[in-house]
């Protein structure tokens, strides 16, 4: 059911924001002259490494570790991507590995490759058997503000009680939190 529930969502996502993709894609391929498609080498389901799309915010030579361990990330974010960033819009290629199976649109966020804590964490308490989601419950309960620790505890709680409920109120919330633009500090 969720396999079904992520293709037509996103598909629908992808057809819904298409003017919008078009137009962030021109915007960076103008402005910064680069390839506005960053793809981010992530740990998926089971651990797998994969590359996760994702719009360009990022100057290009930065180094490549979650923006919050950066000793001062905005001066690594462009103009544009910080824009990109505060309304999640940089996450919108993921509909792509949505609809190609490597990701979800609700589950634990894919860590960074690198990230070899919150990988190891995850795959002892078995989370990583979830396909890694756009969204998921720890950005709905603080994002960028929690540690990795209580990351880890919201992705547990997540897998212990996976259901299209929860995934729905996760999604509104998702929606409510991008329009209010809470948590996101980068």
């Amino acid at each position: 059911m969720k396999k079904l529930f992520d293709f037509f969502f996103s598909l629908n996502l992808i057809l819904l924001f298409f003017p919008i993709l078009i137009f962030i894609y021109l915007t960076i391929l103008i402005i910064y002259k680069t390839n506005p498609i960053y793809m981010s080498k992530r740990s998926g389901q089971f651990s797998k490494i994969f590359l996760m799309p994702k719009f360009v915010t990022m100057k290009q030579n930065t180094p490549q570790v979650a923006t919050h361990l950066l000793k001062n990330p905005s001066k690594y974010v462009t103009n544009f991507g910080k824009f990109l960033r505060k309304t999640s819009l940089d996450e919108l290629p993921q509909l792509y590995s949505v609809l190609n199976g490597q990701m979800s649109i609700v589950g634990p966020r894919p860590a960074l490759f690198n990230q070899d804590y919150l990988i190891k964490k995850r795959n002892f308490f078995k989370i990583d058997k979830l396909k890694p989601g756009i969204t998921g419950y720890a950005q709905i309960n603080g994002r960028d503000n929690i540690s990795i620790n209580e990351k880890i505890k919201l992705d547990y709680f997540y897998l212990k009680n996976n259901s299209i409920k929860l995934d729905l109120k996760i999604i509104l919330s998702t929606i409510n939190k991008i329009i209010n633009i809470k948590n996101i500090s980068h």
